[in-house]
């Protein structure tokens, strides 16, 4: 396997926040990953906003069907890599769990609200909360109780932090970088929903095959390509085999750009890939593919009239309700309302709130507000 030598090795783990037994036939990242899988968090993501919204049509990706596109994608490059992929898929799969309602639009909201009181709010952070205490499901600790570097994996498979920068964080060794397969999570997760709102956009008809390949040239060689193949192909046809293709170029394209990355940096041990600048990466002609798919998707996706407008009302439906709990918190459910003897009631109606799924906060705005 290329980087084998850096695959995390279990016996490396710093283990639980409350010691358990060793299962008798699965690994310590099984479990977490099954954890993770039967958690209330995770099932919620269902109804959770990817680009579009269920109202408008019930083909298009949520949050759970993204979640598994990016697990699928992480998990075959980890495996690729000769990484752990037990480790990957746990991370792949608790990547959003953090999540508001309506995506992006609900983070900025809570975020605005949040600040009013000297906080913030980040749904990966968010997600280390969820797994750390909201889920209960055992006796005998709080949370999921999931390994360390997995709990570290969620905290920084996006970006890293400093000593000092959040102390809520301070015990996941700010400073370093997280083991490599936690590095492919997020590249992991800019290839499924890079390829996933081109599809869903295009099949939204917002634009066509002939305005993607003017724009992404790597698109452009591939679609000439299939057109070759498959000259009496329908424009369905040939855009559904591009953007497979598309998959598998950025897929390969992670798998090379990572090992090259590794060869060139010299590390050897998981302790070096620590220490080092971030090593996974795309490789050069896969990252302007998948720099020129970003930017235009932003052209002529998520900047257009019907999606900004769902943005802005989700904005404004979220500060209305946060602003509504803290004028009456009494409407708050029993479980939420016991909190407050710990948590302000800024914190506790932010938790609540995050925890709704995109239908769950349409009823109980419309029974409110």
């Amino acid at each position: 396997m290329i980087l084998s030598r850096l695959r995390f090795p279990l016996h490396a783990l710093r283990g639980r926040r409350y010691p358990e037994p060793p299962h008798p036939y699965r690994n310590e990242f099984q479990r977490d990953r099954d954890r993770i899988i039967h958690a209330r968090a995770f099932r919620r993501l269902e109804d959770k906003t990817q680009v579009f919204s269920e109202r408008l049509s019930d083909h298009f990706r949520n949050r759970l069907t993204h979640t598994i596109e990016v697990a699928q994608i992480a998990r075959t490059v980890a495996s690729a890599l000769g990484l752990d992929e037990d480790f990957t898929e746990a991370l792949a799969l608790a990547h959003d769990i953090g999540h508001p309602p309506f995506g992006h639009a609900g983070e900025e909201a809570l975020h605005r609200q949040m600040q009013r009181y000297g906080e913030s709010f980040d749904h990966n952070v968010n997600a280390l909360r969820l797994v750390e205490s909201f889920e209960q499901r055992y006796a005998r600790f709080p949370g999921l109780n999931l390994t360390f570097e997995v709990r570290e994996g969620m905290v920084k498979h996006s970006r890293d932090f400093g000593p000092g920068e959040n102390p809520e964080l301070d015990e996941f060794l700010p400073g370093l970088r997280p083991p490599l397969e936690a590095q492919l999570i997020d590249l992991a997760d800019e290839i499924a929903y890079n390829t996933a709102d081109l599809d869903d956009g295009w099949s939204a008809g917002l634009f066509t095959l002939e305005q993607i390949t003017a724009a992404v040239p790597g698109y452009a060689a591939i679609a000439a390509e299939m057109k070759k193949q498959f000259p009496a192909a329908g424009e369905r046809e040939i855009f559904q085999e591009s953007l497979r293709r598309a998959i598998d170029r950025l897929a390969t394209g992670l798998i090379e750009g990572t090992a090259q990355n590794a060869a060139s940096s010299g590390a050897e041990t998981v302790d070096d890939v620590r220490r080092l600048p971030r090593l996974a990466a795309l490789a050069p002609d896969a990252a302007e593919m998948n720099r020129d798919l970003k930017r235009f998707l932003f052209g002529n996706l998520y900047s257009i009239p019907m999606l900004a407008e769902e943005r802005r009302l989700a904005m404004e439906k979220i500060s209305a309700l946060f602003g509504f709990f803290m004028s009456h918190p009494e409407e708050l459910p029993e479980n939420h309302r016991k909190r407050l003897d710990q948590f302000p009631l800024h914190r506790v109606v932010c938790d609540y709130i995050a925890g709704m799924t995109d239908g769950y906060f349409r009823k109980t705005a419309a029974r409110l507000l």
